[in-house]
């Protein structure tokens, strides 16, 4: 909850009976920074619907935690938070004390006076959110931030026969369609921006799953062996043997 004393609610989009959707710009590692713990769980459920890779923190010092050794894309970030408040955060985020120095900060608050907005921006947020906002909002921000970054921004990807479009959220193989669930699409789009290079299994957790996931668990083997079934003939996601994966 914002101590502005704006109690929010946001509720992500209904769970779909089939596969998740597929994610507008997938393979990108979001922190939700929010105390309301209700408000957190809602965002990072929509926002894992989209097919991004979402973790979550509940107050600044935990924030802090997990920014220095993991290098997200961009963060979520309540204003008002217990310990130590969300300027304080971004200020750190800018100033390199922290793994993501480059992540887009999206600051999200019941605060909508000029001096609050300031104050963020100041501090090196990209963008502000006043709360109760509407998650189709949220979400469209998120796509508009991470569109700054040219190696994202709604690029179609081509490597041989292979065309991912972000944008339109479709993937083709020789001119066919490909069915992809949130994680599949996920994972290609991450092999088809590292083609060439050995991806190790730690790799693709670190980028595509969040910190949820098992690192002993074999749902990257499993998800990888999905994707190659629907990718189809000739194989084109190869194993390198003691290393890892790798899209020639």
């Amino acid at each position: 909850m914002d101590h502005a004393g704006t109690h929010t609610s946001v509720k992500p989009p209904p769970q779909a009976r089939t596969a998740a959707p597929i994610g507008t710009l997938p393979s990108v590692r979001v922190l939700v920074v929010e105390d309301e713990t209700d408000l957190a769980d809602a965002v990072a459920t929509g926002l894992r619907r989209e097919g991004y890779a979402v973790d979550v923190a509940n107050d600044g010092e935990e924030a802090l935690e997990k920014l220095a050794y993991t290098e997200y894309d961009l963060i979520c970030l309540d204003l008002t938070l217990p310990s130590i408040d969300g300027i304080e955060v971004c200020r750190r985020i800018r100033d390199g004390e922290t793994a993501s120095t480059a992540a887009r900060v999206l600051m999200l608050t019941a605060r909508d006076g000029v001096s609050d907005r300031v104050a963020g921006l100041d501090e090196g947020a990209d963008d502000y959110l006043v709360k109760p906002y509407a998650f189709a909002e949220l979400t469209a921000r998120v796509r508009t931030l991470l569109r700054r970054d040219a190696g994202r921004s709604g690029a179609v990807l081509h490597v041989d026969d292979l065309t991912l479009d972000t944008a339109r959220m479709t993937a083709t193989r020789g001119g066919r369609d490909l069915d992809l669930t949130a994680k599949e699409f996920a994972l290609l789009r991450y092999f088809m921006a590292h083609a060439g290079e050995v991806l190790s299994t730690e790799d693709l957790l670190e980028h595509v799953w969040d910190e949820f996931t098992d690192p002993f668990t074999n749902t990257v083997r499993v998800t990888v062996n999905r994707l190659r079934r629907k990718l189809g003939d000739p194989p084109c996601v190869e194993t390198v043997v003691g290393a890892g994966y790798r899209l020639p």
